[in-house]
């Protein structure tokens, strides 16, 4: 049986017919259905199960919304559980499969679950793991374990054949929602010159106004929608993309969008899904306004649809969700459903208002349509199972007596409308609430800002409580212009477009039909469709104390479902309010997260998968380190010159010369990967205190200072160089291997801890090329480049200073990580390469020679210098390794400072860093054991320490190594003996000092 009318869809081409199928079975729609829309098309009901009581579930809203009509896409490779036919858009064989129900979607033996119901209340899994018998606990729990979820998760054997890709985006405005809102918005803003961008989630533009009717500009609503999308795409600097959601506004404009390029059309070649990440100036959210659901009792059977929505399926793809439709309301929006509903041909048995007040003018137009109307009254009960069968009506004011059954196939309800206000508290936006549109909306006064501490997001139209089109587009209009003004643009003498719409009479808030509804009916009032979260469940939790709104989230599962509570949130908080007896204002929202609605895994990742699961992160330098025959080491996700063996050079005997040369004459690295985080703001000092074990408050701009960084559980994390910038300003170096990691460790702590320290972030590793200029005659080479005083007075050790260096702007730094005269050269990341070629150039009479990270780390062990990943592991604290130098005693607090006051971090038994010099002149294999007497309680032999750094040293000829013994630095000169890898074979050195080489530091201060 088909629901499809013979004429009408003003969004699919009748003339291109396609087959798909839905649970193995051949349907066909049409060219710009939704597989919604097709279902429905084709009397498809009943599209999957809930997932508590496994109730039938039928399709209940047109968009992102959608709770209900969840379903399995694709085969093979292909599958994807959870998604929604609302937005998924029809093409020739595509194959959906329903979800949540064994052995089949008709006859479900999960429904047995109703029949335990009044047991099966909100908490009852919280309740049920108390006091668990473990007899009982290991029947039920591996029950419940299997029942949750919802899909069926792909095979994990399967590859995904599909390609994804990330773009960057930079503009002025972005604009997100292509609805008459978003389209006026972003032409305001176009028109005044500012770079735009707009998305769309749906593949067309105008949003709901072709469908609600209205003029504009005295033109009907989509013939004013195409000539706004022509005019706008013939501006230059305007790009529109449909398909594509905003998903996450975050701070400082950065903004993700999920563009969808070809689900449409799995044939095409190309990604299937690009992940955008846009940063931009003002950023406009037109996203619309969501209906709401009413809640009665049977208000989730199959045909029960938003009033909205079952005019978007008759209007836009010409299908009826049922020949004789009650529509049920407490406003005067749903009899724009009626009044279509009746013109197509439909039944409309009767609409019941719950309004004592007579409606507007779409109320006498409904009347004079022959549609009788009912005022004051309410559903008591929907009839019937998998689908409507009819309503038993009563009076709103009522407990749900009885007054009239009336026969129908479906109900179209309609509670009013909600702001879609999720992208604006993504980044910390408040709300407000209006109490004449029952809705909460945007709080214009505690709008999101930017860095400059203006307003950087705005919101428009419905998306902002304007529901009239009037208003909207008045609204949208002035949006635009202050978001272009705001970038300092200058909006033209343009205006608002004229706009006529039917007037309304304002709503009712209804929380539950009837008023006083008695308790069989509340226990079957739906608030959560897919998580089967009653209005007697929210009741409940405000009965056992639940009073917080994100406890009785949490106790319910109300808005947990993958909608996430888009259709129940309103109606949940007005249930818990009424319950504890306050006014909603008081009892608040919960917390809206991104995404908006889920995006795919494959997005996420991008183009990593397989080769590509890592990027390979190059610095400016790379190509010249390729051409002179560099041997690669990875270092995290860099690739770093390991060394630069010559024709017929071994890569140790390459090494063995690189320390060599630099010792005694000129080396230079490519210290490019190391990281360089730049901390701002008034509170930068007090911000570094609580980072850095030592006092980076007094630093004096101009000057350096090494610095310990550790975790909250007073382990070593990092080290590095910290510069003064200015006031509030540092430069702080770590690890190569760390950098994105302790960036984060920071904004961590200021996002979660400190959130109102004024204090901005910025890891700045790949913004500028660094290179160490090593050895005696590193002075001798800056100054022949020319441009700074680098003489010992004018910059002495740990100190900086930016000037122009041989033709460059330059950033120098005193610092040495090699114990020779040192600088390290920051330039920006373009001038990199001609940095690195003029020293060499001005070098070579000084036998400039590069070195690799081998280099590097056999020159900084002969200083006894620590390397974090080498000399730590996770349990290393600072007082392991000698650097109680570099604990402040002058500050009350840093982070890990209560953490190493613990009885096992103060313990003198703990292993301490030494030198370590082996008898033979051997080398130490690294993370070799030293054994001690007997062996523990599994036969093996007993430690008492461990090499943490091993080489052979060319500038004392010998090996040298570092490690961690059992009170070692009270064992100088002991000799202890390491196990080799044979378990046997024994290796013996003596513990020495770990500074070998220049223990005065006469070199590198000269």
């Amino acid at each position: 049986m088909s629901t499809r009318l013979a004429t009408g869809g003003r969004l699919t081409d009748r003339s291109d017919r396609l087959e798909f199928t839905f649970n193995g079975k051949r349907l066909t729609g049409f060219a710009g259905d939704t597989l919604a829309s097709a279902l429905l098309a084709n009397d498809q009901m009943l599209v999957g199960r809930s997932f508590k009581y496994h109730r039938p579930r039928g399709v209940v809203a047109s968009g992102a919304e959608e709770p209900n009509a969840l379903v399995n896409l694709g085969t093979g490779d292909r599958v994807e559980p959870n998604q929604r036919a609302t937005t998924t858009e029809l093409f020739h064989g595509l194959s959906a499969t329903s979800q949540n129900h064994w052995p089949s979607l008709e006859h479900d033996i999960g429904a047995l679950n109703g029949l335990v119901a009044p047991v099966l209340t909100a908490g009852f899994y919280y309740k049920m793991f108390i006091h668990p018998r473990p007899f009982w606990k290991h029947i039920y729990e591996p029950f419940i374990r299997q029942s949750a979820g919802l899909g069926r998760a792909p095979d994990p054997e399967a590859r995904d054949p599909d390609t994804y890709e990330h773009v960057h985006a930079h503009v002025d405005v972005l604009v997100l929602g292509g609805g008459v809102a978003g389209l006026q918005a972003a032409h305001a803003a176009g028109a005044a010159g500012a770079q735009v961008l707009l998305l769309e989630q749906s593949p067309h533009l105008g949003g709901r106004a072709p469908v609600d009717g209205g003029t504009i500009d005295g033109q009907d609503p989509e013939a004013w929608v195409e000539a706004t999308v022509a005019a706008l795409k013939a501006m230059d600097n305007v790009d529109i993309r449909t398909r594509t959601m905003g998903a996450g506004i975050y701070d400082h404009g950065y903004v993700l969008g999920y563009e969808r390029l070809n689900d449409h059309a799995p044939w095409l070649a190309g990604p299937r899904h690009r992940l955008w990440r846009i940063r931009a100036g003002q950023v406009v959210t037109a996203t619309g306004a969501i209906e709401r659901p009413l809640s009665f009792a049977g208000n989730d059977v199959p045909g029960v649809m938003l009033a909205s929505a079952m005019r978007d399926y008759l209007v836009n793809y010409g299908v009826a969700a049922g020949d004789r439709t009650v529509v049920v309301t407490n406003n005067d929006d749903a009899y724009r459903t009626a009044i279509i509903l009746k013109q197509a041909g439909l039944d409309v048995p009767a609409i019941l208002d719950a309004r004592e007040y007579g409606g507007g003018a779409l109320a006498a137009e409904a009347r004079a349509l022959g549609i009788r109307v009912e005022q004051g009254r309410a559903i008591a009960k929907v009839q019937g199972g998998k689908r409507v069968t009819g309503v038993a009506i009563c009076a709103q004011a009522g407990a749900g007596g009885l007054l009239e059954e009336i026969p129908c196939d479906a109900v179209a309800m309609s509670g009013g409308w909600s702001p879609v206000v999720h992208l604006w508290s993504h980044c910390g936006g408040k709300l407000l609430w209006d109490d004449a549109q029952a809705m909460f909306r945007p709080d214009p006064d505690r709008a999101p800002t930017g860095a400059d501490g203006a307003p950087m997001l705005r919101v428009a139209g419905a998306a902002n409580g304007f529901l009239r089109l009037g208003d909207t587009l008045r609204d949208a209009e002035a949006q635009g212009r202050e978001a272009a003004a705001a970038l300092g643009f200058t909006p033209g003498a343009g205006a608002a477009p004229a706009a006529e719409a039917t007037e309304e009479a304002p709503l009712a808030p209804v929380w539950l039909m009837p008023q006083g509804a008695r308790d069989d009916l509340r226990k079957k009032a739906w608030l959560d469709y897919q998580n089967d979260v009653k209005v007697s469940d929210v009741q409940l939790a405000a009965q056992e104390g639940f009073e917080s709104v994100e406890h009785t989230k949490r106790y319910t599962t109300l808005g947990m479902a993958t909608d996430q509570g888009k259709l129940s949130n309103i109606n949940g908080l007005a249930t818990l309010s009424r319950a504890l007896g306050e006014e909603i204002p008081q009892v608040g929202t919960t917390t809206f997260r991104p995404p908006y609605t889920p995006i795919s895994m494959g997005a996420i990742a991008g183009e990593a998968k397989g080769k590509l699961f890592q990027p390979i992160r190059k610095t400016p330098l790379h190509d010249w380190h390729e051409a002179h025959g560099a041997h690669w080491e990875p270092v995290g996700q860099w690739r770093r010159p390991y060394a630069y063996p010559q024709p017929g050079e071994s890569v140790h005997d390459a090494v063995m010369r690189e320390v060599t040369a630099t010792r005694t004459g000129l080396g230079l690295l490519d210290a490019s990967t190391l990281g360089k985080i730049l901390v701002k703001g008034p509170d930068a000092g007090r911000f570094m205190d609580m980072m850095y074990t030592n006092m980076m408050s007094t630093l004096k701009p101009g000057r350096c200072r090494y610095g310990l960084m550790c975790s909250e559980n007073g382990f070593l994390i990092d080290d590095g160089v910290v510069a003064r910038i200015d006031d509030q300003t540092f430069l702080c170096h770590t690890t190569t291997g760390g950098a994105d990691r302790i960036h984060a460790h920071m904004e961590e702590w200021l996002q979660t801890e400190w959130w109102d320290w004024q204090v901005y972030t910025a890891n700045l590793t790949e913004q500028y090329a660094q290179i160490a200029v090593v050895g005696p005659k590193a002075r001798a080479v800056l100054d022949k480049l020319g441009g700074m005083d680098l003489s010992a007075e004018a910059l002495p050790f740990m100190g900086w200073a930016e000037g122009t260096l041989g033709g460059l702007p330059a950033r120098v730094f005193r610092i040495s990580f090699s114990g020779e005269l040192s600088f390290e050269v920051a330039v920006p990341a373009h001038r990199g390469r001609a940095l690195w070629e003029r020293l060499h150039e001005a070098g070579a009479e000084f036998g400039a020679t590069p070195y690799g990270t081998e280099a590097l780390h056999i020159m900084r062990a002969e200083k006894g210098f620590i390397m974090i990943g080498d000399e730590t592991d996770g349990t290393v604290i600072p007082q392991d390794l000698g650097l109680h130098w570099a604990i402040s005693k002058k500050k009350d607090d840093y982070l890990g400072k209560r953490a190493q006051a613990r009885s096992h971090m103060t313990d003198p038994d703990r292993w301490q860093l030494v030198g370590l010099e082996t008898l033979e002149g051997g080398v130490l294999p690294d993370g070799a054991y030293a054994v001690a007497p007997g062996r523990n309680a599994n036969g093996q032999r007993n430690t008492q320490g461990r090499v943490t750094s091993s080489y052979h040293s060319p500038t004392l000829g010998r090996g040298i190594a570092m490690g961690l013994v059992h009170k070692g630095p009270e064992r100088m000169g002991e000799e202890i003996a390491f196990a080799m890898e044979d378990g046997e074979t024994m290796m013996r050195a003596r513990i020495v000092s770990p500074v070998f080489f220049d223990p005065d530091g006469e070199k590198q201060n000269v």
